[in-house]
């Protein structure tokens, strides 16, 4: 006689990762033209991960493109280089330098902040290629305003964001037809949190950036954050500079992304960080969503991802 083995129950990881590949693999099927969003950062690794397990071993049916600031982490555009030649898949880049050269984008100031600007250059990019539906790694629990997207997110024809017209996503039911130039921005992993995609980090053993670990890193303190002291954040009158141990929860535009004091050098350590931090990731790191939400949802309305 022989004993049936139990199956192993399915955790929240399996759980959230299966509803992130129905919805990729959904997008793939439904839409002419989408594009993943990678930037070298945790979540687009999650996603970029969740993409090969979703459609491995043939190839992705999207490419990958990156809206450059021209003022991110040495770093990170090196991880992001290596990541995709490691995977064999095709990568568009998109510079904001262009744009500004284009006059599409006009700064006050040569070193004003880039990452807001990054919605005209994806806008041109959307144009240039004709992309339907853009794959992007957002989350409901980074800030107020992205809570408000659905996960297949409509723009009309000018990029615009209507947070007040959405379409319904009931029973898990994803609605992504569009008109010539209306797109879709989709976040399979909007359910999960930063804990979520530590944790599926540790399970699935994904490689990321150094930055996220911790390192020594001269920073000035400002705004109640730590600015990391680079020649694009200098140290200003009345600053005193001091070399602390930090690690970035979020990498985006050098000019507006700051690290936390930390010591955690593994996935496991940034978990038990994670499980007790008080403030959102976006909230703790990012000197542009010091203002309040309006801020943020202005800049989605326009064509922030």
């Amino acid at each position: 006689m022989t004993t049936a083995i139990a199956p192993a129950a399915r955790t929240h990881l399996d759980w959230l990762e299966s509803e992130a590949i129905y919805i990729l693999r959904e997008v793939a099927a439904e839409c002419a033209r989408p594009v993943l969003l990678f930037s070298g950062g945790k979540d687009s690794c999650v996603l970029l991960r969740l993409a090969e397990k979703a459609f491995r071993p043939g190839r992705f049916p999207f490419p990958l493109m990156h809206i450059d600031t021209g003022h991110n982490f040495p770093e990170v555009i090196e991880f992001r280089d290596r990541r995709v030649a490691g995977l064999g898949e095709e990568l568009i880049v998109r510079r904001v330098e262009d744009s500004i050269a284009r006059g599409t984008v006009v700064l006050r100031q040569a070193g004003d902040s880039r990452n807001a600007a990054q919605a005209v250059t994806l806008l041109e990019a959307i144009a240039e290629f004709g992309f339907d539906a853009c794959i992007g790694g957002a989350r409901r629990d980074e800030e107020k305003a992205r809570a408000k997207e659905r996960i297949c997110s409509f723009r009309d024809e000018f990029g615009q964001w209507d947070p007040k017209a959405q379409r319904p996503e009931l029973w898990n039911l994803y609605n992504t037809r569009t008109h010539p130039g209306e797109n879709i921005r989709v976040f399979p992993i909007s359910n999960w949190t930063e804990l979520d995609v530590w944790q599926y980090i540790e399970r699935e053993q994904l490689d990321l950036p150094s930055l996220y670990y911790t390192h020594p890193r001269e920073v000035v303190r400002r705004q109640g954050l730590l600015v990391p002291v680079t020649p694009l954040t200098p140290v200003r009158e009345g600053e005193q500079a001091e070399r602390l141990d930090v690690r970035f929860r979020t990498v985006g535009d050098v000019s507006c992304t700051c690290p936390v004091a930390s010591d955690a050098a593994s996935p496991a350590d940034i978990i038990r960080e994670t499980a007790v931090a008080t403030l959102t990731e976006r909230g703790a790191t990012r000197l542009d969503d010091q203002t309040s939400e309006a801020s943020m949802e202005r800049r989605k309305k326009q064509g922030y991802f």
